[in-house]
């Protein structure tokens, strides 16, 4: 984005875009999908409705959001990447872009901690981060007395969304739910021995947590943020009075106003809405079985992505949003 932006401290273009997703007020739904992967994003968009034809945006920053109809509801798609800092963008980005109350589902994939197969889908009820402890002396790990690692406490998904989301079990033996799942702040965490040439020093993680948390059952990285800053939410800065869900057949070319002062924008942003809640849930595909070592093939991935998509559309659909002010 090569706009001129209006805050330092939050960024956005002079008609209200913000900087990573690259969306303003009226392109994103109150229910949304949130995926890692581009090509999921468009798996699930293609069970939307055929009309109106979605809205596409495809930011700089590598986000993708899809915004068109579910059975009539409005719903976004959008496609972050990997980790707690894109989900932090995603989540900050998104609630000053839409008013109202939020109702967000991860779709994600994990690997299983737990004697399941490749294909397994885990709704867990609550989520822990497990982070790197920079303090320990991970070249002289024997004059340190820091732990390597941290372990949150949990936070739990929303048990009204999550109820929704569990309600695919009445249609196929493969959910497990009520569990609780970790998430690292990267990938190769969980990758005991030497998988990898840096003195990681964990060897024996995944035992520990096993010890210290009751029922884990997936490791990922993304959930556990998801879930803190739904939690953390105040009801503050909601976007209210913006324009309806744009729908049309390709991407957008945003026109930006090249003002750069901010009393004569486009779109100024509307003033809060108080009390408002953030939902979050996650359904996590498990990819991979850290027991057996097996890992999910692409016809399983295909099949895996399309019922799932429709269980977590249907969940959001069913989810009741008290009407707000944006026209959506």
């Amino acid at each position: 984005m090569k706009d001129t932006l209006t805050d330092a401290n939050f960024p956005r273009t002079a008609d209200q875009r913000v900087y990573h997703l690259g969306v303003r007020p009226g392109e994103v739904a109150n229910r949304i999908v949130t995926v890692g992967s581009p090509s999921r994003a468009n798996t699930v968009a293609g069970l939307l409705d055929a009309q109106p034809k979605p809205f596409v945006l495809s930011s700089e920053r590598g986000f993708l959001t899809i915004t068109g109809r579910y059975k009539g509801t409005p719903i976004s798609i959008i496609s972050i990447g990997m980790g707690n800092p894109n989900m932090d963008f995603f989540v900050r980005e998104i609630r000053e872009s839409v008013s109202g109350d939020l109702a967000i589902i991860r779709l994600g994939s994990c690997g299983a901690l737990i004697d399941v197969l490749p294909g397994t889908v885990v709704v867990p009820q609550a989520s822990v981060a497990i982070t790197r402890n920079f303090d320990f002396d991970f070249v002289n790990p024997d004059h340190c007395d820091e732990p390597a690692y941290l372990i949150s406490k949990p936070v739990s998904a929303d048990e009204e969304l999550t109820e929704e989301v569990r309600a695919l079990a009445l249609f196929d033996s493969r959910i497990i739910s009520r569990t609780m799942n970790a998430s690292a702040d990267r990938f190769f965490l969980f990758v005991p021995g030497k998988t990898t040439s840096f003195p990681d020093h964990n060897a024996d993680l995944i035992q520990h947590l096993q010890e210290k948390v009751e029922n884990l059952s997936t490791l990922e990285m993304e959930t556990f943020h998801l879930f803190h800053l739904a939690a953390c939410w105040t009801g503050r800065t909601v976007v209210s009075k913006v324009a309806p869900t744009p729908l049309t057949t390709g991407p957008v070319n945003p026109i930006i106003a090249r003002s750069s002062n901010p009393t004569h924008l486009d779109h100024p942003t509307p003033p809060s809405l108080p009390n408002t809640i953030i939902r979050a849930a996650a359904t996590h595909m498990v990819f991979a079985s850290r027991k057996s070592q097996d890992f999910i093939t692409p016809q399983q991935v295909e099949e895996l992505e399309n019922w799932t998509g429709k269980g977590v559309l249907n969940a959001l659909v069913n989810i009741e949003i008290p009407q707000d002010v944006s026209g959506l």
